[in-house]
């Protein structure tokens, strides 16, 4: 047998010399392989359910869906019923031409071969797709210290940061082989003194700092290294409200794609900085000081993809990363109060709210706020507005987002919240 120079346990060789079958031979030869170029010496049980990144059948990752297949065949299973990242297509709400239409079923030629196989593999129901796996409406939300294999940056970050869970940011399908031998490898954000913090994030801001925006800034500066936030709590408090979890979400999906960040800890809020404080800090750690000039030039420095920038905008997206349903509250409010202060009823841009399935559902069982939605012409989607901005068809379109994350990876154009309200209500920018 390969000498891995890792610490294998009986099992786990009698599984490489194919006496668990070969499927689960190759699976745990590129778990270890995986675990081998970062210097893990050793594999460690999964402790709560797999949430996978690709959820979309696109026809390029046909390899992908041939080794599910050879899964699916073997007769195995995830050890729990897991959840997904967000469908690419909800034509009911998320209006597109013809043409657009055409594109995505070439782009997405293989979805419903793997949404089948999804369930075959474990799917845990119809409305598992999400990039929001942890809110309580959906329910793969980790505890505290469990050990993960998830991939998805936003749902690492957060999972890492506000939950206290444990888990590397995973490549794609790692997280499901990961999944299917139970084990991760131990290095990294897994162990102790991978979750220190290399950097001490001050921030010095008048007021509470958008949260796309700190997200960002610090993404940008810390890049794949763990911050250590002070000045946070002076405006959301200690301790952790559903507010405070909401404003750390979409700061942590920003500092995760706009940088590589997969843990952060907040003074006087997130579990190990309550716990431990300032001891998380490396000896030799450096400084950021984040003030509203600072925020200011992050903003100033964010490429406007648009050939024409005057055209009216076309589409706007909110809630990448989903919205929690609270958000979707105080949108619904929002807009309706501004649509109150002008002689208009409807939203001038097609203005389009993306969430998980169950929170969707748990919105619309309040009938009189989502009638009230409705009146306003503002539309709910489960999709993942990436995956929609990936068609080359609709990315030529002038997409409005409050997004960082959606801004970093399409053609989409940032606007601050207050900004984006503006422009929805009056049409133009």
């Amino acid at each position: 047998m390969e000498n891995y120079n890792m610490e294998l346990t009986q099992e786990e060789k009698e599984m490489l010399q194919g006496k668990h079958g070969e499927v689960m031979q190759k699976a745990l030869k590129s778990v270890i392989l995986y675990g081998k170029a970062f210097g893990a010496k050793r594999l460690i049980p999964i402790e709560g359910p797999v949430h996978l990144v690709t959820s979309f059948g696109m026809a390029g990752l046909t390899p992908v869906f041939d080794m599910v297949d050879e899964i699916i065949s073997a007769g195995i299973k995830t050890n729990e019923p897991f959840t997904v990242d967000p469908m690419p297509l909800d034509y009911d709400n998320v209006e597109c031409t013809d043409i657009q239409k055409k594109v995505f079923s070439a782009l997405y030629a293989n979805q419903d071969r793997y949404e089948s196989q999804l369930k075959k593999l474990g799917l845990k129901d119809d409305n598992a797709f999400t990039c929001t796996c942890y809110m309580p409406e959906v329910g793969n939300r980790p505890k505290k210290g469990q050990v993960l294999s998830w991939a998805e940056s936003s749902a690492v970050v957060f999972a890492n940061s506000v939950l206290g869970a444990r888990t590397n940011r995973n490549s794609g399908v790692i997280e499901l082989l990961c999944g299917i031998v139970g084990k991760v490898p131990e290095f990294g954000l897994v162990t102790d003194e991978g979750r220190r913090a290399k950097w001490l994030v001050e921030v010095k801001t008048s007021t509470l700092p958008n949260a796309q925006v700190l997200g960002s800034a610090i993404g940008m500066k810390v890049v794949e290294d763990v911050p250590y936030i002070v000045g946070l709590d002076k405006f959301l408090d200690k301790g952790m409200k559903d507010s405070t979890m909401d404003y750390l979400k979409d700061m942590g999906a920003a500092s995760a794609s706009n940088g590589a960040v997969g843990l952060y800890h907040v003074e006087d809020i997130t579990p190990e900085a309550i716990e431990q404080g300032k001891s998380l800090l490396v000896e030799d750690y450096k400084k950021y000081v984040v003030d509203d000039n600072e925020l200011k030039r992050i903003v100033d420095s964010y490429p406007v993809l648009w050939k024409d920038l005057n055209l009216k905008p076309a589409v706007c997206f909110i809630g990448c990363p989903h919205l929690s349903l609270e958000q979707i509250y105080s949108w619904n409010k929002k807009i309706s109060d501004a649509l109150a202060k002008t002689s208009k009823t409807k939203v001038s841009i097609n203005t389009i709210l993306s969430a998980a399935p169950d929170v969707i559902l748990k919105f619309k069982n309040d009938k009189e706020a989502y009638q009230k939605m409705l009146d306003t012409g503002v539309h709910l989607t489960y999709i993942c507005p990436l995956m929609y901005m990936s068609n080359p068809e609709c990315s030529k379109q002038p997409v409005i987002t409050n997004s960082n994350k959606l801004r970093t990876y399409s053609t989409a154009r940032f606007f601050l919240d207050e900004e984006i309200l503006d422009i929805i209500i009056k049409g133009n920018i």
